[in-house]
């Protein structure tokens, strides 16, 4: 039988080229984790993977329980392949499926923990990480949009969520423009 004569094997082949076909979806999932396997942050590109909270946390403790004490950067686990890397109490995961390259997913871990360790100023502790949440997130999305990898540079990153802190009415740099604005129209009022 030929593979166009059985419709079994036709299937079959067109569905192993469909999973090898290049795809801009590189990257399933990121999570980071604190050294008890607690979620601190995670956030799934593909509702087929693990679509219920529960079933992303379990995923979570497996990945946890086969890295945590491993001196390895890389891991496959429930047909995904997980790169990590850990920190003083943090560890980071980014997870593809089990074709993925695993370059690629180690260029966005890297992108990661750099853009937070200059976002954080070197201090990449739980701590730190909890009290600059919102950046967390903003690092996370300039990274990572909907699974597609849009920037690995670091410096790229951090120049656009400092852009984007900038633009915000509350950040920390606006809040002291308006303190000093204030100082300088109180000194004004008073030299006249």
């Amino acid at each position: 039988m030929t593979a166009q004569s059985c419709p079994r094997q036709h299937c079959a082949t067109t569905m192993d080229s469909a999973a090898l076909e290049p795809s801009l979806y590189t990257v399933k999932a990121v999570f980071i984790l604190d050294n008890d396997g607690n979620r601190l942050l995670s956030k799934y590109y593909d509702p087929d993977l693990y679509p219920s909270m529960k079933e992303q946390k379990n995923f979570e403790k497996n990945v946890f329980n086969k890295t945590h004490k491993a001196d390895n950067e890389i891991a496959f686990l429930e047909g995904m392949t997980i790169v990590y890397k850990s920190s003083i109490d943090l560890f980071f995961y980014v997870v593809g499926s089990a074709q993925e390259n695993e370059l690629m997913l180690m260029a966005v871990l890297n992108c990661l923990f750099e853009s937070l360790s200059q976002m954080l100023r070197k201090n990449v502790e739980k701590r730190t990480l909890l009290d600059n949440m919102d950046g967390v997130f903003l690092v996370v999305d300039e990274i990572i949009d909907g699974g597609v990898i849009l920037e690995s540079d670091p410096q790229q990153v951090i120049e656009k969520v400092n852009y984007k802190a900038e633009d915000s009415p509350l950040s920390e740099q606006s809040v002291a423009q308006v303190l000093q604005s204030a100082k300088d129209q109180i000194k004004w009022s008073i030299l006249k």
